[in-house]
């Protein structure tokens, strides 16, 4: 059986859109940045085709007879057909990779509400690092603070310290001079052979 002339239409409109779209239409090349950040193009990609044709059927049309000075010619009315195509490409949307984190960053918002719901991940982590800041801050204010407590209680015990040990030296003197009486003398010898051995 032979293919029919609007298959041959129908094949060559196909083929060309297939040259035209492929999956790199959709999900575009990755761009790479300077610091280490992938964007990801996304499109949306619409397109038609249409084909179509006329064939002449019977015996009467199928072959045409036309008398031209006074001879009879003999037409085969021809197939009549054509096909179409058409390619619609629009940026929806951009993929942005990062080290620690995956946006979708659509072109076009829908609403406002859209467009703050976008932003809302981006708040939170601000927010949360903002917290985490002012709280490693608060630690080390509190930690410097406990420090200078800590040195202020050990000098004040060490100055208790010394003011006990004096008490305790002055009670020991005074002890001592308790025990001596004042008209008591003492007289120390000294002996110079200790000294040269």
């Amino acid at each position: 059986m032979s293919e029919h002339p609007i298959e041959g239409l129908m094949t060559t409109a196909m083929n060309s859109i297939q040259d035209m779209i492929d999956v790199n239409t959709i999900v575009g090349e990755p761009i790479e940045t300077s610091n280490n950040i992938v964007i990801i193009p996304i499109s949306k990609v619409s397109f038609g085709f249409a084909a179509g044709g006329s064939e002449f059927k019977g015996e009467t049309i199928d072959e045409y007879t036309k008398k031209d000075k006074q001879e009879e010619i003999q037409y085969r009315l021809p197939f009549g057909g054509g096909s179409g195509a058409g390619v619609t490409i629009n940026p929806i949307a951009f993929l942005v990779i990062q080290s620690n984190s995956v946006k979708l960053m659509p072109v076009n918002h829908t609403s406002s509400l859209d467009k703050l719901l976008d932003y809302i991940p981006d708040l939170i982590e601000k927010t949360n690092d903002m917290m985490n800041k002012h709280m490693q801050n608060k630690k080390e204010e509190t930690e410097k603070i406990l420090k200078e407590m800590q040195k202020k209680q050990e000098s004040k015990q060490k100055e208790e310290n010394k003011g006990q040990v004096k008490n305790k030296i002055k009670k020991e003197v005074k002890k001592v001079e308790e025990t001596i009486e004042p008209d008591e003398t003492y007289e120390f010898e000294y002996d110079e052979t200790l000294e040269d051995e």
